[in-house]
């Protein structure tokens, strides 16, 4: 595999495991819904920074709206909503540390779901990480206890719906460039979980005035998903070619 990816997967395990710590800070002040729009918007100008200046086509009419739109849903707006509300229930560090379940979702998604080909090294890889997962949550029979089971169960229904989304991507969203999908897809999200923010919360954005809120907004939407999710749309369409079929 091509030193790029494995740099850009570093880089992009780097972004997104500080963006529970964010999500974290917001949640004082705004509902799970109302920061996944948020932070969409925040992504959203960053693309549109980004291709403007790089005078990448943005090409609307050759997009699929309605693929994008449902897998904006599927693997932005429900699970970042989903992250949320977890939050409110288990710390970050464990919010963080359950979403590495995502792999194993991917390929059993991918079997179940798609019929795709998975290898003994794959499985033996999510083997070896849930055991890791395990040691890092000090998993015991104590302290399955205390666990919040509604936190722990929407993490790894938020993982489940990231796994869903990287399948979907793969065979949805053909022929466009990780630019054209990232503006897409966070455009789609900040639309769809932004009506159900409006709807379902009360939104005060006079609490994006406190320094605490703002940049933690700052570092989960410019870096959490402006640029990782350029990141990982490069991983998508690049790793398809230089790994086994899921």
């Amino acid at each position: 595999m091509p030193r790029s990816l494995y740099l850009a997967l570093l880089v992009l395990s780097l972004i997104w495991g500080g963006s529970y710590y964010f999500i974290k800070i917001l949640l004082h002040d705004f509902g799970p819904w109302t920061i996944a729009c948020l932070r969409s918007a925040m992504g959203l100008a960053v693309i549109t920074a980004v291709m403007l200046a790089m005078r990448k086509p943005f090409a609307f009419r050759r997009i699929p709206w309605v693929p994008m739109a449902v897998m904006a849903l599927v693997n932005t707006a429900i699970p970042w909503a989903i992250i949320g509300f977890s939050e409110t229930r288990i710390t970050s560090s464990m919010a963080a540390v359950l979403n590495a379940t995502t792999p194993l979702w991917t390929l059993a998604v991918g079997a179940v779901f798609f019929r795709a080909v998975t290898h003994r090294l794959q499985w033996l890889g999510v083997g070896v990480a849930l055991i890791g997962l395990t040691i890092l949550l000090g998993i015991g029979s104590s302290t399955v206890i205390s666990i919040d089971p509604l936190g722990f169960a929407g993490m790894v229904g938020a993982s489940f719906f990231y796994g869903l989304g990287a399948q979907l991507s793969k065979r949805l969203l053909q022929g466009l460039s990780m630019y054209q999908i990232t503006f897409g897809t966070l455009l789609c999200s900040m639309l769809g979980s932004g009506a159900i923010a409006f709807m379902a919360e009360p939104v005060a954005l006079s609490h994006l005035a406190s320094p605490a809120a703002f940049a933690a907004l700052a570092g989960l939407g410019l870096f959490g998903s402006g640029v990782a999710y350029i990141l990982f749309y490069f991983i998508v369409q690049r790793g398809v070619r230089n790994l086994p079929q899921w």
